[in-house]
């Protein structure tokens, strides 16, 4: 088996104005050099604040993300930002297919799968996010919706170096609620075999993280998880005292 460093991601959505970001990245960037993390780390801020963070984590190991890119490297398409632009602002990875830009804005797994392949072309990790609705886990549908998700999102030759996968149950985002252990380790294994399915020998080195309502009090036991290579985490990553101790709970 291949050896996959954990990794924590923090997606800030539609949240800070310069001031307020600036500070919080400093904040992080200052553990991160007194405390060197033994994880990755990145942090997705809104595009507005991409530039003023990127300098800020200039002498840090924290790497910078988006939360979304178009699919098409340049045109008419007002409002959006490519892949290539995104490299060009510093970022080395993209979160696609977050449930709620699959619910806001009706991106199904093909729109997905193209966001990806922009993300390989402009030499950009994709975090390809998947995850059930409630609805959809009372069905007993889980194993089979995430599969699916996993399977038509995926692009050709994708492998450990260029995709994360984050599975985020719908239900739990935001929500305080999380599976069980059991459920999430279900669950990642399934990822994980489809992820064979589809790449063959190069989804062993493929990192799945787990995102949905993550914080300081449940990280460690659910980084402990054996399927689980990292967290994506919302509202907790804003708190940069409560980011910090999930980051410390993956060195386990």
């Amino acid at each position: 088996m291949a050896e996959r460093r954990k990794m924590i991601a923090g997606n800030w959505k539609m949240n800070g104005l310069r001031e307020g970001g600036v500070t919080l990245a400093g904040s992080l960037a200052a553990k991160a050099l007194g405390s060197p993390p033994s994880c990755d780390v990145v942090i997705c801020p809104p595009t507005t604040l991409l530039a003023k963070i990127d300098r800020a984590f200039e002498a840090s190991t924290i790497a910078l993300g988006a939360q979304d890119c178009h699919a098409a490297e340049k045109g008419a398409h007002t409002g959006d930002v490519s892949a290539e632009m995104l490299r060009d602002a510093g970022c080395q990875f993209v979160i696609v297919g977050h449930s709620e830009r699959r619910t806001d804005h009706g991106e199904d797994n093909a729109v997905v799968k193209a966001k990806a392949s922009a993300a390989h072309r402009a030499s950009v990790t994709a975090v390809i996010c998947v995850g059930e609705t409630g609805a959809q886990r009372d069905a007993g549908e889980t194993l089979d919706v995430v599969g699916r998700q996993v399977a038509e999102s995926l692009p050709a030759g994708a492998d450990g170096a260029n995709t994360v996968v984050a599975y985020e149950p719908v239900w739990a985002i935001g929500s305080g609620r999380t599976p069980t252990l059991d459920e999430i380790a279900t669950v990642h294994q399934h990822i994980r075999s489809t992820l064979a399915q589809q790449c063959g020998p190069t989804a062993d080195g493929m990192r799945v993280l787990y995102g949905g309502s993550v914080n300081a009090s449940n990280a460690n036991e659910i980084l402990a998880v054996d399927a689980v290579d990292g967290a994506l985490v919302g509202g907790a990553s804003l708190k940069p005292d409560d980011f910090w101790q999930i980051i410390e709970a993956a060195a386990g």
